[in-house]
């Protein structure tokens, strides 16, 4: 072989392997780009709310789920500077089944609430997106979860004795990942964080960012906050960041502070190509999102608008878009005057400059029906936004006397959500920026877009004509009931749902328990009334 001949050979080699490379890199920068989609989501929010269906209708009726005290805290509203005695509170945080995820009892007391609802939380949200979670046991799933307030120590003047050796993991932090994490025998990432009001946020935007890098192929995300004391409550009355009727008045003239509120929120994240490949529903998709933090302000908790607008401009290079390409946004929206008015100052510095001036961005906040969820905050309003696409509509904001004046409105083109207004599929998918930012200074901000159309599917099966049985189980026969209660109240919420599909949901993507039942019928009210019956 001549030098010539070499030469080319080598010439030949050198530019596959530049090809090659430049292959590569591209799928790695679409790996890195491909949106996230949310599969499955759950949540437990104050006004009685155990499900995003729920949450819906809240927000969709314009309903205040904002009420006094819970009654079985052992709070005293009178007692001094715990502020106005109202806000929003989840129902019956003591309602935990230890015995379905094998705690025992004594260990279940030590447990902070927080934890025992993330356990039922992680459990329906697999189910929700049609997977058995005894089919993750051994996989390399995530779990992501803010989590704040730890404060259920507090509530115990004297530790009974057998309670001493559980309390330790009961009421540290790590454990509010870590026990998902166990109980449903998953071995990929587990983090807890804490950055305040923004921590649910922070969880979706680090669970998003290990999924592109293929840290893990499915993971459980979000957080909360559960409030086990009155010690929270009473900091923010002393300092005067508390309405007086414990409501909050998002960007509102009327603001008074905020209303303090708990919840909390968990999401099944997927990369949309793997979704797609499982079959797993896709009910939206994070196209991006971004973290920072405010830095040095004139105060602690004290917000900073350059670091919001730097946050926001991050996300939306992270998803590639032009701010004129989001819809709307899900404001922080506290109701505190200033926190308020350095938000909306922000949103108009970015989202709101070259808009058309019929396409003016929408601004609400769900805090105006719940209160400020803290920990759920992020996620509480992942989970309103993906309802308002899939209804087409954008909910209305409570409480706005007026907009407020404290921000130039004329500097930008936003508008605030003060009735509902239709939300319509256009040309281009529906897009919601979505905002949390933490008293900690950390700031979030996370673009949420709809999911393309699903692929066609082929040509639909002739119906079953004849008998239909609905299988329903549970660990002991009043858990059982209580399914069959919960199927009732599903199926008498949705009347167009197909019995056939009922059932095969039911038999291909419910965990089958020690005590079952089946329920038969020729047609969806017999079976309804077969279940009601159970």
């Amino acid at each position: 072989m001549t030098k010539e001949d070499k030469l080319v050979d080598y010439l030949k080699w050198t530019t596959a392997e530049l090809h090659q490379t430049r292959q590569r890199l591209q799928e790695l920068e679409a790996d890195r780009r491909e949106p996230v989609a949310i599969v499955a989501m759950a949540c437990r929010l104050p006004g009685g709310v155990r499900t995003p269906e729920q949450l819906w209708e809240l927000v969709a009726d314009g309903r205040d789920a904002i009420g006094d005290f819970p009654a079985d805290r052992g709070w005293d509203a009178a007692e001094d500077r715990v502020g106005p005695g109202a806000g929003g509170f989840l129902d019956d945080v003591a309602g935990f089944d230890a015995g379905f995820f094998r705690v025992d009892e004594r260990e279940a007391v030590a447990m902070e609430p927080l934890q025992r609802i993330l356990l039922e939380l992680a459990w329906e949200v697999t189910e929700n997106a049609g997977i058995d979670p005894r089919a993750l046991r051994g996989t390399p799933t995530g779990v992501y979860v803010g989590a704040t307030c730890h404060d259920y120590a507090a509530t115990l003047d004297r530790v009974p004795e057998d309670l001493v050796e559980h309390l330790g993991g009961g009421t540290t932090g790590s454990l509010a990942s870590g026990r998902v994490a166990f109980a449903l025998g998953l071995e990929g990432p587990a983090v807890t964080l804490d950055t305040a009001c923004s921590s649910s946020l922070v969880a979706v935007h680090l669970a998003s960012q290990a999924l592109r890098q293929g840290e893990c192929p499915l993971a459980l995300a979000g957080g909360g906050t559960v409030m086990s004391t009155t010690h929270l409550l009473r900091a923010y009355a002393r300092q005067g960041g508390v309405a007086a009727d414990g409501r909050c008045k998002s960007f509102a003239a009327g603001a008074d502070g905020m209303g303090v509120a708990e919840g909390v929120g968990l999401l099944l994240l997927e990369r949309l190509s793997d979704a797609r490949r499982n079959g797993h529903p896709v009910l939206g998709l994070v196209r991006g999102s971004a973290v920072n933090q405010d830095g040095a302000t004139y105060g602690l908790s004290a917000p900073n608008g350059p670091s919001q607008q730097q946050v926001i401009r991050q996300a939306l290079a992270t998803a590639g878009l032009t701010p004129d390409e989001v819809d709307a946004v899900e404001g922080h929206g506290t109701g505190t005057p200033i926190g308020d008015a350095i938000e909306l100052q922000a949103l108009l510095a970015t989202y709101g400059r070259q808009r058309p001036a019929d396409r003016p961005l929408r601004l609400g906040s769900l805090k105006s029906n719940t209160g400020h969820t803290q920990g759920a905050g992020g996620v509480a309003g992942i989970i309103k936004m993906v309802q308002a696409m899939r209804h087409g509509v954008l909910p209305p904001t409570l409480h706005v006397d007026q907009p407020t004046p404290l921000a130039d409105w004329r500097s930008g083109r936003v508008s605030l959500l003060t009735s509902a207004l239709p939300w319509p599929a256009g040309e281009r998918p529906r897009r919601a920026g979505i905002s949390s930012f933490g008293v900690s200074g950390t700031n979030a901000h996370l673009v949420l877009e709809e999911p393309p159309a699903a692929p066609a599917a082929g040509p639909a099966a002739p119906a079953p004509t004849g008998t239909v049985a609905w299988p329903v189980s549970g660990r002991d026969e009043p858990a059982l009931r209580a399914q069959a209660g919960a199927l009732a109240a599903y199926v008498a919420a949705g009347p167009d749902l197909d019995p056939v599909a009922v059932a095969w949901s039911l038999g291909a993507t419910r965990s089958a328990f020690e005590h079952r039942a089946v329920v038969v019928g020729r047609d969806r009210d017999e079976l309804l009334a077969g279940v009601r019956a159970l």
